[in-house]
């Protein structure tokens, strides 16, 4: 069998020390140096043509958290108008202009 030789580079990143102990330490226990867990996501960041995995906010927003207040409050309110579904909705708007 014949070896393949690929050309290599050197990646020079930042992070913060407590981050990089901590992920050293995982994969330790994976068997994997620093250098292979990287090139692992490399590539497969490349496979996937973009990050691989999902890039989400857990927590919602400032105006997500006030839209869910009002939406509370007014299923509090016994007086709030009230409609079956969207197309009672739309009848009333027609019906206002």
């Amino acid at each position: 069998m014949g070896v393949i030789n690929m050309a290599t580079t050197n990646l020079n990143i930042r992070t913060d020390k407590d981050v990089k102990e901590k992920a050293e330490k995982v994969f330790n226990e994976l068997g994997l140096s620093m250098s292979a867990a990287i090139n692992i996501f490399l590539k497969t960041a490349i496979r996937e043509n973009g990050l691989p995995f999902a890039l989400k906010l857990d927590v919602p927003n400032r105006v997500t958290v006030e839209a869910i207040e009002e939406g509370r409050k007014l299923s509090m309110d016994e007086d709030a108008k009230r409609y079956r579904n969207i197309e009672d909705l739309k009848k009333a708007i027609d019906d206002e202009v």
